[in-house]
């Protein structure tokens, strides 16, 4: 066999493909780019802090950051640094959630929303609002996050209860028809109440304007905790990358790395969806471009996807500052464009990996 072709073998005979076999980057490729990566992060954080619909000038927003005092009508620290804030932990929760949940599935075309997150976010926020009428900020978030919470343990009873949590199809199953339940109430909810309707409008777009920093240390919690499973998932999510009764072969044990995988997409995506809202794409689109940088191995791809989501909603969020003037258009709207275009990309050069 010559170095560098893939053969396959047919019934009459063995055909060479002229498909180049994929190189795998060296640790220091791999560490450059993470360091890339949390500069490009860094420059998206300071257009952040910088760029707004608010022209103020550099000198000022520098000045304002050092003296609060100094801030002129408080939009500094009143819009641009919590906004900033939660977009890094937003990005980085939503970018490594879609990395472990195609780890876990193999399908390329997964994210996060599958396992119900979202809706039961939703759904939670919107009976808060028609049954409660409540719509402060820290009861908003608690119940997104307990209806996260309570949505994927649903998936994962009902995927137990068929062919088990061995194989990831059962959960992807499961996770679309519950979304689809949890999605249908949610819609007869909002349309039989104005007010609620209202309420859910303004907190389905998915954005970051008008959010303060109120909760989050509470979301911040959660983030954390999902962010250990995702840590403690690694090793089994490279072996499952092997297929599933390879990394059976192993001495992999498969329910567990199910349920540590599924507790880190749920911890993360609820702690994103409870601040800001649905946000798609980010989960979708950021792991396929960290794996063309730093390969297939969770180690680094976490890391990359987390980075990559944290920059990629920051510099969509101050896009959507500047092009909607002062009616500023929402970075749940800006994404589905960028993140849409950015993935028909990716897949019109056939650079989606084969999980």
């Amino acid at each position: 066999m010559r170095q560098g072709y893939a053969y396959t073998v047919h019934p009459d005979t063995i055909q060479r493909s002229a498909t180049q076999a994929p190189r795998r980057p060296s640790p220091l490729t791999r560490a450059v780019v993470i360091v890339v990566l949390a500069l490009v992060t860094l420059l998206a954080t300071v257009l952040s802090l910088l760029l707004g619909s608010n022209l103020i000038d550099v000198g000022a927003v520098i000045g304002a950051l050092l003296d609060p005092a100094n801030d002129p009508g408080a939009v500094v620290w009143g819009s641009r640094v919590p906004r900033t804030v939660l977009g890094l932990m937003v990005g980085f929760c939503l970018g490594i959630a879609g990395a472990v949940m195609q780890g876990q599935t193999r399908n390329p075309l997964a994210d996060p929303g599958i396992f119900g997150v979202s809706a039961g976010a939703s759904l939670a926020v919107v009976i808060g609002v028609y049954v409660l009428g409540t719509s402060s900020v820290i009861t908003t978030l608690l119940l997104a996050l307990a209806g996260a919470l309570v949505a994927s343990v649903v998936v994962f009873g009902v995927a137990a209860l068929g062919r088990g949590l061995t194989s990831p199809v059962p959960l992807a199953i499961a996770g679309t028809a519950v979304t689809a339940l949890l999605v249908a109430i949610t819609s007869y909810l909002v349309l039989s109440d104005e007010t609620t309707l209202a309420a859910y409008r303004i907190w389905v777009v998915g954005s970051l304007s008008g959010r303060t920093l109120d909760g989050a240390g509470a979301a911040a919690l959660f983030a954390l905790a999902g962010l250990v499973f995702a840590v403690a998932n690694v090793r089994s999510l490279n072996s499952l990358a092997l297929g599933t009764e390879l990394a059976h072969g192993l001495g992999e044990n498969l329910v567990r790395a199910r349920i540590v995988g599924l507790l880190a997409i749920t911890l993360l995506t609820a702690s994103a969806v409870a601040i800001t809202g649905p946000i798609g794409f980010i989960g979708l689109t950021a792991p396929h471009i960290a794996r063309r940088f730093v390969g297939g191995d969770h180690q680094w791809l976490l890391p990359a996807s987390g980075l990559i989501g944290a920059a990629l909603l920051l510099l969509c969020d101050v896009i959507g500052r500047m092009i909607g003037g002062n009616a500023e258009v929402p970075v749940g709207v800006v994404l589905a464009v960028v993140g849409g275009i950015a993935f028909i990309v990716i897949v019109r050069r056939g650079k989606v990996a084969t999980l």
